[in-house]
């Protein structure tokens, strides 16, 4: 799979979870499991990353947006991730 289609899959994935279409356990499955993207970015990315799904996880965990882990906010940051990534990879 080209790394073209791997951010589409991801940024089709981020769409899906918005539409309650796919779930936030599936979704973060999805994500971490692109290895071959995430090994050929710098490690701070796969941080970074890990971190937020983190954070997606444990706030689906409440049934209203939570201070700490607003689920809008953290899906809208994974989408700055994946431009920046994106970015990283067509220098």
């Amino acid at each position: 799979m080209s790394q073209d289609q791997t951010f589409q899959i991801l940024h089709d994935s981020l769409n899906a979870v918005r539409e309650n279409k796919l779930g936030i356990n599936e979704f973060c499955q999805l994500w971490r499991s692109q290895s071959a993207l995430l090994s050929s970015l710098p490690a701070r990315y796969n941080e970074v990353m890990e971190d937020l799904l983190s954070r997606l996880e444990a706030g689906s965990l409440f049934t209203e947006e939570s201070c700490s882990f607003s689920q809008i906010d953290l899906l809208a940051t994974l989408d700055v991730w994946l431009e920046t990534a994106r970015q990283s990879q067509s220098k």
